[in-house]
């Protein structure tokens, strides 16, 4: 594996699983992840809890209880609620979570041996014969794979190996982030409910992670000129008060309480026409990067690792067949979540008006799991297996 972050952690820990030994190369000094939020979703927390790791999903996540809800940038108003908690489990045998992503990267690496993770590893190119990829590091020596997978992010090193990627689409969209302690954010941002604040060219969202003692704050706004599309890019505490300024007053103060801010551009990635070139295969944001409208960013990685586990160990060992079946499987499915979150910019930005009042009215007849069951009730390993046998 190549890259030490989400995907390339639960690829290895899918693999180890079943009996395959892979390690992962991690170009970074030690494994770390930028203070950030995700929400696991009943398709990836299912898979989770199969691996053999050491620290579950109590130990960290919040499960939402309490659910979801969108409200009204100016007071508050709630628009739409649903509960989650038992409903979700009853509906999909799994709650719904919210993670700090250290947290979540804690539970993959206690999955594995130590020594399946090489950190300060570089990756700088791959070439590869008919029997297998050499991969080329700096610093260190070269390492010779049977199976190479790109799990190296969206600005991927590896991706030129297999397909060539049209140009991000820009979304006119910045995001913006921050991690707030729980004692100093306002009531409403501390219940174990992910909460969407709409408005025009606006929304915000927050939960809380980390057993309840931090809240994760993400939100979008119009992107500005010279925007860089990084989540180590710093922005200003005031920077991002003022463009939620005049929004009711809890958003102020939840905002207010951060110390920290991040701050870059969001880019739209079209689907790629290809994941595999022979014995190398892309994974998670490498293969897939999208907007984080529909949250299945982590997840759809996940069931990228869970689903190329069954695939490499099913049948005869042949590689290159088995990394075409895993594109064959995965490719459709993590595609279709990627045009789907592209298509919630303009359903949350709408101006007050006519069709926001249309919008919002309609929130009442709302029902996203049954929306979402496609996403949430799949499962990546059943598919899989499914497909081997058929």
């Amino acid at each position: 594996m190549v890259g030490g972050g989400i995907g390339g952690l639960a690829a290895a820990a899918f693999l180890h699983r079943a009996g395959l030994p892979a390690t992962v190369y991690e170009q970074a000094p030690a494994l770390s992840e930028l203070g950030a939020g995700l929400v696991v979703a009943p398709n990836a927390a299912r898979l989770l809890r199969r691996l053999p790791s050491e620290s579950g999903l109590e130990r960290t996540g919040v499960a939402l209880e309490s659910g979801w809800e969108f409200r009204r940038w100016a007071d508050g108003s709630v628009l739409f609620a649903q509960q989650l908690g038992e409903v979700c489990t009853r509906r999909y045998g799994e709650h719904t979570w919210t993670m700090h992503r250290t947290d979540l990267l804690e539970v993959l690496r206690s999955a594995l041996p130590r020594e399946a993770i090489e950190v300060g590893r570089h990756c700088t190119g791959a070439t590869q014969d008919a029997d297998a990829v050499t991969l080329t590091f700096s610093p260190g020596g070269p390492v010779r794979a049977d199976v190479v997978v790109a799990a190296d992010g969206i600005h991927s090193v590896l991706r030129e190996h297999v397909t060539t990627a049209s140009p991000p689409r820009e979304s006119g969209l910045c995001a913006w982030r921050s991690m707030v302690p729980a004692e100093a954010a306002p009531a409403i941002a501390r219940r174990p409910v992910q909460t969407l604040w709409l408005g025009h060219r606006h929304h915000l969202v927050h939960y809380p992670v980390s057993a309840g003692r931090l809240v994760n704050v993400v939100a979008f706004s119009p992107a500005g000129p010279g925007e860089v599309e990084s989540w180590s890019a710093v922005g200003e505490v005031a920077d991002f008060a003022a463009e939620f300024a005049g929004w009711d007053p809890r958003v102020g103060e939840l905002i207010a309480a951060a110390d920290y801010v991040g701050r870059w551009a969001v880019r739209d990635h079209a689907p790629l026409p290809r994941w595999v070139n022979g014995r190398v295969a892309l994974l998670g944001d490498a293969a897939h990067p999208m907007l984080p409208f529909y949250a299945q960013g982590a997840g759809q990685a996940i069931e990228d690792a869970a689903a190329l586990a069954v695939c490499l160990t099913t049948g005869e060992w042949d590689p290159p067949a088995a990394l075409a079946r895993y594109e064959r499987l995965r490719m459709p499915r993590a595609s279709l979540v990627q045009e789907a979150s592209r298509g919630r910019i303009g359903h949350h930005h709408l101006p007050d008006g006519p069709e926001q009042r249309v919008r919002d009215a309609e929130f009442a007849g709302e029902d996203p799991l049954s929306h979402n069951d496609w996403i949430y009730a799949y499962d990546a390993e059943h598919a899989a297996a499914a497909a081997a046998a058929g």
